[in-house]
């Protein structure tokens, strides 16, 4: 639920689009449908690049560095902080897109910029 209510709360262009969540009592669990990343994500194409022994271009590692900064910005500037950033949580779309996603263990923070966990 933590997840939902932070989801729910973004509109961002660099963060993983929420659309919906319900409870599905055949499996008792919680489903949150998302924006889909048709590019699948930034780990899947490290291990690509390693099997295929090639080298991600310089543009495209600037172009994902500043947009995984603008999505963590987005976050921050709403007292968010994402606590699990990794190669598997960040989405690529076909067109170039990088958007920051699984906010499961994310953490908004209290009025004093602090958490104690």
């Amino acid at each position: 639920m933590n997840e939902v209510r932070i989801l729910a709360s973004i509109e961002n262009a660099f963060v993983i689009g929420y659309k919906e969540a319900f409870f599905d009592d055949s499996s008792s669990s919680l489903c949150i449908v998302m924006e889909y990343a048709d590019g699948g994500d930034l780990y899947n194409k490290i291990m690509d690049h390693k099997k295929h022994k090639t080298d991600f271009q310089e543009h495209e590692i600037w172009n994902a560095l500043i947009q995984m900064t603008k999505g963590i910005k987005s976050l921050h500037d709403r007292s968010i902080l994402h606590r699990d950033l990794k190669s598997a949580n960040i989405f690529l779309q076909k067109d170039g897109t990088i958007k920051l996603g699984d906010l499961n263990v994310s953490k908004i923070a209290k009025h004093d910029g602090m958490l104690y966990t």
